[in-house]
């Protein structure tokens, strides 16, 4: 290793040196270090600030909550044998698409 690293007068710019970890320590212990607001500046404080930490949550987002807590709780829907009958159908080649269901499906989307 070379000198600088031997050296033990380091500044505080080295976060491992001794001289920086006593001085954090001590920072840390001493209450009187942390600086506080006066009372009549925490009040003013309070009452610039206390208008703008409001939130206000519009009613479509309230409305999309309670839609979503409803379907969470709603039991699950197994469509497996849904599925297995249109499949089964499509191989055998017995399925018919009723054109009018789908054409109001396709219209009823769009608009």
């Amino acid at each position: 290793m070379s000198k600088i690293d031997n050296n033990s007068a380091r500044s505080n710019f080295f976060p491992k040196s001794k001289a920086a970890n006593n001085s954090v320590r001590s920072r840390a212990l001493n209450p009187s270090y942390i600086q506080r607001n006066d009372p009549s500046r925490r009040k003013e404080l309070e009452s610039t600030t206390g208008g703008h930490a409001k939130v206000q949550i519009p009613n479509a987002v309230r409305d999309f909550a309670k839609i979503k807590s409803a379907v969470d709780r709603a039991p699950g829907v197994d469509n497996t044998d849904k599925v297995a009958k249109l499949k089964a159908q499509i191989n055998s080649g017995t399925y018919k698409v009723d054109y009018d269901a789908l054409a109001d499906k396709i219209l009823s989307s769009e608009f």
